[in-house]
């Protein structure tokens, strides 16, 4: 299985610049869902990048997901295809009671195996670990990796393992992960385009060699 990417963009406070970068990323054909992260600060300053950039990720074949907003119900009405909710709670019932079965949730800050075993109980669409902590640190990369591998081993929803860089992205094409997640530092580089390009092709070399080798 050659594991598919999941995109997480840095905070957005211009979106027609950021439209401007992202195109040429989305061009490569190479993303299967954009996880829009905007500087909006509330749900009515979220409506119109949201709509903005909604239409060209989903032009492109890809999904378009946003953090879980505060009314749920905003998702639907702005045709985006589903959320990204923060760790386990009422917020992921609400998304799930609001979204479901017709938009994606998903869940990541899960702390501990409990966490995402509980979850993945609920209706949701993947798992994701790794990702950058709200202060923006990191787990350790082993765990990480570690984590991927046993979901992936013994649960079928499907798991989204986060890649601190382009290194990382060869160690977590092992793990049997879905989707694997490229963060903020993608849309950083000179040529992201380039770079994803970089990371499809390692993604594939890797998933394709034979196992021990």
């Amino acid at each position: 299985m050659i594991p598919q990417f999941y995109l997480l963009t840095p905070p957005i406070t211009d979106v027609m610049a950021f439209r401007a970068k992202l195109e040429p990323v989305l061009a490569t054909g190479a993303v299967a869902v954009l996880r829009a992260v905007f500087a909006a600060g509330n749900d009515t300053e979220l409506k119109g990048p949201a709509s903005a950039l909604c239409r060209l990720v989903q032009e492109a074949g890809a999904a378009m997901l946003i953090d879980m907003p505060a009314d749920a119900r905003l998702v639907a009405r702005l045709g985006i295809d589903g959320v990204h909710v923060a760790g386990p709670g009422p917020r992921l019932d609400e998304a799930v009671e609001a979204l479901k079965p017709d938009r994606i949730v998903g869940i990541g800050g899960l702390k501990a195996r409990h966490d995402a075993m509980e979850a993945g109980e609920r209706d949701i669409d993947y798992v994701m670990f790794g990702e950058p902590r709200p202060d923006g640190t990191l787990p350790a990369f082993s765990q990480t990796v570690e984590r991927a591998e046993w979901w992936a081993s013994i649960f079928t929803v499907p798991c989204v393992a986060y890649a601190p860089d382009l290194d990382g992205v060869e160690a977590l094409a092992l793990t049997g992960a879905e989707f694997i997640a490229l963060g903020p530092w993608l849309f950083e580089a000179e040529d992201p385009a380039a770079l994803l390009a970089e990371a499809r092709r390692r993604v594939k070399e890797r998933s394709l060699r034979p196992a021990g080798t």
